[in-house]
């Protein structure tokens, strides 16, 4: 199969007929063979209805619900779960994305060997409130996962080739960051394709402005895990061990102008009155609970059950190389043989 389109969608009932009309003409004038899966993620309108119509007039309008609403994120994750074609094309049922985008796309990804290629919708039809965020939130996520050359991470087209979307997992909010999640699977042909951006013919946007702020959050937890996911010691231990040297230091320090001050015959308090011996010892303990953060860490990654999963992306076996001869048993060896299993 060429391509799986794969459409997220919560309460788009009036978008879809429309969306898969013009979908299955593209399909046929370009001669691909495709499937369309829809995951309904547990709209409260007519949008199942709509689907199972869909696929009642054509097989390969395919769908998914959810009993109740996950997210975007869960949504993708099932389609990509179910996708069988080389080429996994993703799109929003709001019609703002143009189904005359996907030969493009896929031409993309099938001869000039793009790992995924994202949309990039330049000119918006999108209120100053939501395009000035969102342009302060890709240059952010630009700066922090090095896929620079990006402009929109968050747009819905996206073409991916069937390799990516099997070997990721998007999860929580993290439909944001998909490129990201590619690039840390090993997939680094990361391309960008400017399309046509369209405005919303039926009903209103599901998404508020939390998402600017869940989004920073989100991409903060991809950083780390990137950069520390597999060696938690490297982060918690080294924060924690400056913690606690700070801290010994600053004890010390501090005992030590006690001890000047006794000697010099100059006034002096009790060490335990001074407000800096209670912050050294805070710095010591919130090392040491670092340090063992970093520790416990450690042991679970090394005895969880994936421990030892890597993104594999080729590999030759040694089912065709031919057999080593068999090496002759010299006739001392022979003798000691016999001579231990008598003992034996």
């Amino acid at each position: 199969m060429d391509i799986s389109v794969v459409v997220p969608l919560y309460n788009e009932a009036e978008s879809l007929p429309e969306l898969a009309a013009w979908i299955e003409r593209v399909m046929d004038e370009n001669g691909f063979s495709y499937e369309v899966l829809f995951i309904n993620d547990g709209s409260t309108d007519d949008s199942w209805s709509v689907i199972q119509g869909l696929h009642d007039a054509n097989p390969r309008m395919k769908g998914v619900s959810f009993r109740r609403n996950y997210g975007k994120s869960p949504a993708l994750n099932t389609g990509f779960d179910r996708a069988q074609g080389n080429v996994v094309i993703t799109m929003d049922a709001d019609l703002q994305d143009s189904p005359d985008e996907i030969p493009e796309l896929y031409r993309m990804i099938t001869q000039e060997d793009y790992d995924l290629v994202s949309g990039w919708k330049k000119k918006r039809y999108d209120p100053l409130s939501k395009t000035i965020p969102t342009k302060l939130f890709n240059a952010t996520a630009r700066r922090v996962s090095g896929i620079h050359n990006l402009h929109d991470f968050n747009c819905g087209l996206k073409a991916y080739r069937k390799e990516v979307i099997k070997h990721i997992e998007v999860y929580g909010d993290m439909h944001r960051y998909v490129p990201y999640l590619a690039k840390i699977a090993g997939f680094t042909r990361i391309g960008e394709k400017e399309v046509k951006h369209r405005a919303r013919k039926y009903g209103t946007t599901k998404f508020g402005l939390d998402r600017f702020v869940n989004g920073y959050l989100d991409l903060l937890t991809l950083w780390f895990q990137a950069k520390f996911g597999v060696k938690p010691m490297h982060f918690f231990g080294l924060l924690g061990s400056l913690m606690f040297l700070l801290g010994f230091i600053a004890v010390i320090v501090v005992g030590a102008l006690k001890l000047y001050n006794m000697y010099s015959g100059n006034s002096y308090t009790l060490v335990t009155n001074s407000p800096y011996f209670y912050l050294s010892l805070t710095l010591m303990l919130l090392g040491t609970q670092l340090f063992l953060t970093g520790f416990l860490g450690e042991l679970i990654i090394r005895h969880s059950n994936d421990r030892n999963h890597y993104e594999i992306g080729d590999e030759i076996t040694a089912d065709d190389t031919p057999a080593l001869p068999q090496r002759q048993v010299t006739g001392i060896e022979n003798t000691l043989h016999q001579t231990v299993t008598a003992q034996q």
